[in-house]
């Protein structure tokens, strides 16, 4: 008797009007294992699991779960067999407590009414039972989104999950809750529970998976035990090429100061927080999850409000309003979270990227031809991958999306580029291409202050890395300083007023 397995894809085809997104896809995911799917953005792991979750139709092939073959008609019926999907991109409903975003369509009761006694006590059992200390009261949109998907993992694990797909479950939580998030993995993999884990983040699949499978152009490339890899090789047969060096640092002239800022405050985010850039510089900013970094850039922006301090640009000063002023003052933005505040899903790509090109404006009237012929170009320049500028831009993969932001913002002048977790959520190939385009970038003298959660990024791309802890800046490292025990000491530094 061969080998048994909990879920098996077997041949699984899928194509969409022009595009063949998956060919002959297979995978076997063994019972109580984390079965790591690993490509580049458009490979094909998206629709391959929105398949397994009944959102698509397959085509062609077989899903057998505990061997005997399954057609989901749709994610109810996927979850009532079983088999629950976290996504990135969080699903969730912002004015509903924890408790109703917990039990939705599971609400107990009778008769057609909700016992919300029952469903509070019932969500204040999950959280106490997985070491939380949320508020089953509390409405979601309060909650950062690192405890927004925390508690959609234990949503899941409570309502008795046996196969759990994550995708990109780490994007957006804290080290320490990562740990949690492993640990937990660890105690249902010893339940019988499987797990297939999409992630880009080497180091985890390294840590938590036990079998690879490497998906390319929409078929399955290679599978095998997570010891027959190493980072080289996953990521060949990832890009279908080796990389040498995903970091494409150059030394670039450094110039004047263009941005400084000193003394900024927010009460209750970040307090007494003085930075600079210069010319060509690529600046970056570490810290652990809330330690405020996101906080300073948004109310340099113009998205939230600053309580106090003062901000100079290219030697004026600036007073941070609103978005529109500080577009105005050539100082743009792309925020972490790219499905809220960065693109419109159901727009077209041409619209995105010329959202706030108003020099192809005649009047109120848009002067298309135009607005087409920018947008082609600026793809064009960025190597944006879909079927054509109208296509949506909410089909195209994570690290398209990045690139089409990047796009409209390169449309117009900008003193001060502020880049957000640039790479979140995108594979290698496309985080290569992201690299090449901020080098580019700052060779024609651009400023760029960056954030980012991963150390190697900052590490390879910046030539100084300011470093918060608790709200506050607790240090300033120069390229030749940089080590990652030294920023993981500043990161975890008490550094509030004595």
């Amino acid at each position: 008797m061969g080998e048994r397995f909990k879920l098996e894809i077997q041949g699984v085809s899928k194509s969409f009007p022009g595009v063949k997104a998956l060919d002959n896809v297979n995978i076997a995911l063994r019972p109580g294992t984390v079965h790591a799917v690993m490509g580049e953005n458009g490979a094909g792991k998206s629709t391959l699991m929105k398949i397994i979750n009944g959102l698509y139709k397959r085509d062609e092939g077989k899903i057998l779960l505990d061997g005997k073959e399954v057609h989901f008609s749709g994610p109810e019926e996927s979850g009532a067999a079983g088999i629950a999907m976290i996504y990135q991109e969080l699903n969730f409903f912002p004015e509903l407590t924890v408790a109703e975003n917990m039990f939705m369509k599971r609400q107990p009761g009778k008769g057609g009414f909700v016992s919300w006694g029952q469903m509070m006590e019932d969500a204040q059992k999950i959280l106490d039972e997985n070491g939380l200390s949320y508020d089953p009261s509390e409405k979601i949109k309060n909650l950062p989104i690192a405890s927004v998907q925390m508690l959609e993992i234990i949503k899941a694990v409570a309502f008795k999950a046996q196969v759990i797909i994550m995708d990109e479950p780490t994007s957006s939580i804290s080290n320490k809750e990562v740990e949690f998030l492993f640990e937990t993995i660890r105690r249902l993999k010893e339940q019988g529970i499987s797990f297939l884990y999409i992630s880009h983040k080497m180091e985890e699949i390294f840590r938590i998976a036990d079998d690879i499978t490497i998906i390319r152009d929409g078929k399955s490339i290679i599978s095998g035990r997570v010891d027959e890899f190493t980072e080289d090789s996953i990521i060949t047969h990832m890009v279908g090429r080796s990389i040498d060096n995903i970091y494409p640092k150059e030394q670039v002239p450094i110039g004047e100061v263009v941005f400084e800022a000193k003394n900024l405050t927010t009460d209750g985010m970040f307090r007494n927080v003085s930075l600079e850039v210069r010319k060509g510089e690529i600046v970056g900013m570490a810290g652990l999850v809330g330690a405020g970094r996101s906080e300073v850039c948004r109310a340099v922006f113009g998205l939230d409000p600053l309580d106090s301090g003062e901000i100079t640009l290219c030697g004026e000063k600036y007073v941070p309003k609103d978005v529109t002023h500080a577009i105005k003052n050539k100082i743009l933005m792309i925020t972490e979270d790219r499905k809220k505040e960065g693109i419109i899903g159901v727009r077209s790509c041409r619209e995105n990227i010329t959202l706030t090109n108003h020099h192809i404006q005649k009047g109120v009237f848009m002067n298309l031809k135009q607005e087409i012929e920018d947008a082609k170009r600026m793809a064009e320049m960025l190597k944006v991958r879909f079927a054509g500028i109208e296509t949506p831009i909410g089909s195209l993969s994570g690290g398209n999306q990045q690139k089409v932001l990047l796009a409209r913002w390169l449309m117009l002048e900008s003193k001060l580029l502020i880049l957000d977790e640039p790479t979140r959520g995108i594979d290698v190939g496309a985080k290569l291409e992201i690299y090449n385009i901020i080098t580019d970038l700052v060779k024609k003298g651009y400023s760029i202050l960056m954030i980012s959660s991963e150390m190697p990024e900052l590490l390879g791309m910046c030539d100084r890395i300011y470093v918060m802890s608790q709200g506050y800046v607790s240090g300033c490292l120069s390229r030749e300083e940089f080590h990652q025990e030294t920023i993981m000491q500043m990161a975890v530094k008490n550094v509030a007023d004595a």
